[in-house]
């Protein structure tokens, strides 16, 4: 499990001639493991995008301790990157497929100030926002529905169904919290929804406008898709049978 800032990469995924996260890590565990490793992950992020939880597999045949996989790796990562936690699983399991759930979190700024402190870590509106409204709106989305108002146009899905969860907004002062768990999510899918709930807080549209938009399919009547900041992938649920642990969330977030 590891956790990255993604500031300084375009995306997880590897990519030629541009930092990935995936390509980062790839480098420093083959310096570990004496042998060339390709990491399959649990949520690909896109550029800009953050996570605190991040869950990585990989193949090898190399017998190191477990302190190796942490305090080795991360002698060899940027400080960007850091590996929180390595265990053994069972050849059954993959990072991907064998996830049940994941979770992403959007961490919003409110105020008339732009952030210096959490500049790209976060995401930022200067107009005040409507909590009441924004939760209202975002009731309808819990549960399986066809989400294609909120997919990316390139998003290569086979399907756009998808059973959500939880869906939770939060404030702490100036701070908006917006959490999300699905079986899985569309390419843009998180940050397409929050930019839709926020032109509900702000009160360009209401709940009723929202739902309609829900309902409509169409990705042309939603809001933009807002910045990437302020997102971050919080880890997957898998089958206890796996024994992934439950990584507790990084200290500097503004709130639990």
């Amino acid at each position: 499990m590891l956790e990255y800032d993604g500031r300084a990469f375009h995306g997880w995924q590897r990519q030629r001639d541009l930092p990935s996260v995936q390509a980062t890590l790839e480098d420093a565990l083959s310096g570990i493991a004496d042998h060339p490793v390709i990491l399959h992950c649990a949520g690909r992020t896109d550029a800009g995008v953050h996570a605190n939880a991040q869950v990585a597999h990989f193949d090898t045949d190399a017998q190191r301790p477990m302190t190796a996989w942490v305090r080795g790796v991360n002698a060899l990562l940027p400080e960007t990157v850091a590996i929180r936690a390595a265990i053994a699983v069972p050849e059954t399991f993959h990072a991907r497929y064998s996830a049940c759930r994941r979770r992403y979190r959007y961490l919003l700024l409110n105020r008339p100030q732009r952030p210096g402190l959490w500049s790209g870590r976060a995401g930022w509106l200067h107009a005040p926002l409507d909590l009441a409204a924004m939760r209202e709106a975002a009731a309808c989305l819990v549960g399986e529905h066809d989400f294609s108002a909120f997919r990316a146009a390139g998003c290569q899905a086979k399907t756009p169904v998808r059973l959500m969860t939880e869906v939770a907004v939060c404030q702490s002062g100036a701070w908006f919290m917006f959490d999300f768990e699905a079986n899985g999510f569309l390419h843009h899918m998180v940050r397409n929804l929050v930019g839709s709930l926020v032109c509900v807080g702000k009160g360009a549209w209401s709940p009723a406008h929202f739902r309609a938009v829900f309902a409509g399919c169409r990705r042309c009547r939603a809001a933009p898709t807002f910045a990437p900041h302020g997102l971050y992938f919080r880890g997957a649920r898998y089958d206890p049978v796996f024994g992934i642990p439950e990584m507790p969330e990084s200290p500097d977030f503004p709130f639990a």
